[in-house]
């Protein structure tokens, strides 16, 4: 019995395939990167660095470099607990914690900033309480680090969680008869075997928080100089008619996404040799 030959085994569908997968990332993905380098560079070197080197847009990238610093931590230290309580534990309400974990991918960063103003604006659950004792949330600097902690909250659990769960818990539980403590079967069996998920999630947490918007837009109150981070910092140039400007910082995150893509194909070739 001769089996049906799959799509693209032709030659023609092949190259066809082939060429519209090319065409549509070169239009769609290659093209605008290109055209950020090219057009943050046109004024020549030193215009660029100058345009990177305004006190406004190096106040963003400074606390968009601050904001990474706390929120990566955090989550990383988060998606471990939540990916080890699922995977190693029975305990009721298992499939309401998945449902909290996966929740920011569903929802849009917009309505997270929202419900953070109704919860600690001034109009909110906790305002006139913080008000009453001088604790500024919104619009302020911690308003962005709860957006940004709520929106990367999945990316390390979700990374390490299916690996978690596949390997099970013998080592585990050797380790634990063997007389090591829970925090050294930790970092001795368990995380040794998602390392590679691990660091990939940690990447991927890092790349979103530097590159946040909607959230931080809601809750930062869009103070320039003050709460601006970095992508709301290029949207007030461009809307300040400073293309050069914009398009200068715009290539710090599009350098930090490719250097993020690059960091990802490092780490997927590391992990299949070992």
């Amino acid at each position: 019995m001769t089996s049906r030959p799959r799509v693209g085994d032709s030659a023609p569908v092949r190259l066809a395939i082939l060429g519209f997968a090319w065409a549509a990332a070169a239009f769609l993905i290659g093209g605008p990167l290109a055209i950020i380098f090219a057009e943050a560079f046109k004024p020549g070197v030193a215009a660029y660095l100058a345009n990177l080197a305004t006190p406004d847009t190096l106040h963003a990238i400074q606390l968009t470099v601050a904001t990474a610093l706390i929120a990566v931590p955090i989550n990383t230290a988060f998606g471990i607990a939540a990916a080890w309580a699922v995977a190693k534990f029975e305990f009721r309400g298992k499939g309401l914690l998945i449902a909290l974990i996966e929740l920011p991918f569903s929802i849009s960063p917009i309505v997270a900033g929202v419900a953070y103003l109704f919860v600690y604006g001034m109009q909110g659950w906790f305002g006139p309480w913080l008000q009453e004792h001088g604790i500024r949330v919104m619009f302020a600097y911690p308003a962005i680090v709860l957006a940004s902690l709520f929106v990367t909250a999945p990316f390390v659990a979700r990374e390490i969680l299916p690996l978690m769960q596949q390997q099970g818990s013998h080592e585990e539980e050797a380790a634990l008869t063997l007389g090591a403590s829970g925090f050294r079967t930790l970092w001795s069996v368990t995380l040794p075997n998602v390392r590679w998920a691990l660091l990939y999630g940690i990447v991927l947490t890092n790349a979103r928080v530097m590159g946040e918007f909607g959230a931080v837009s809601v809750v930062s109150g869009n103070i320039r100089g003050v709460t601006n981070t970095l992508p709301l910092q290029i949207e007030l140039l461009y809307q300040d008619y400073n293309a050069a400007g914009a398009f200068a910082a715009a290539t710090v995150l599009a350098g930090i996404a490719l250097v993020t893509i690059v960091v990802k194909l490092v780490i997927e070739k590391l992990e299949g040799k070992s």
